[in-house]
């Protein structure tokens, strides 16, 4: 008896077991929250997350507090929290305290910041994050750090201070 692989767009068929997803999990239904004060900002990352699916529903936030009000009153629901820290009213501190304290604890959150201090990073681990990415300059750049970040097993994950920061 012959078994034979066959690849067809990310998707590996097994005749005799079945089919087997190894889509991205960018690829597949995902939604993401990402706040930011700075419009700029939030049209940049916008482009970026567009250029790698389609099939990602992206919701933007100018501030903490509206972040927050869209997690406590689903649909949808996110799976993974993209968090500038340098917010006026609620920081993006606050809100990572807020969420680790909460029952939306298991909801990843990853730093988006322009801050590479270590004390900051640091701080952001202490309180929860489960990861941190510096904002980089160059839109590829960009597109890389938030392909990098989606394709985590975020069930498995464990933060430490060797894996915790985005190395591009």
């Amino acid at each position: 008896m012959r078994i034979f692989i066959q690849i067809i767009d990310f998707c590996i068929i097994y005749p005799i077991f079945g089919e087997i997803d190894l889509s991205p999990i960018y690829m597949k239904n995902f939604t993401i929250f990402y706040t930011d004060d700075d419009e700029d900002d939030l049209n940049i990352f916008t482009d970026a997350v567009e250029s790698l699916s389609k099939d990602i529903n992206l919701k933007t936030y100018s501030g903490g507090e509206k972040l927050l009000d869209a997690i406590y009153h689903p649909p949808p629901v996110p799976s993974v929290i993209f968090l500038d820290l340098n917010m006026p009213g609620k920081n993006g501190f606050d809100v990572l305290n807020e969420l680790k304290g909460s029952d939306k604890s298991d909801i990843p959150v990853i730093i988006f910041s322009t801050s590479n201090e270590p004390g900051i990073i640091d701080k952001c681990l202490k309180l929860g994050a489960n990861y941190f990415i510096t904002k980089p300059v160059l839109m590829k750049d960009i597109v890389k750090s938030i392909e990098h970040s989606l394709n985590i097993n975020w069930k498995e994950f464990v933060p430490d201070s060797k894996n915790f920061v985005y190395k591009s």
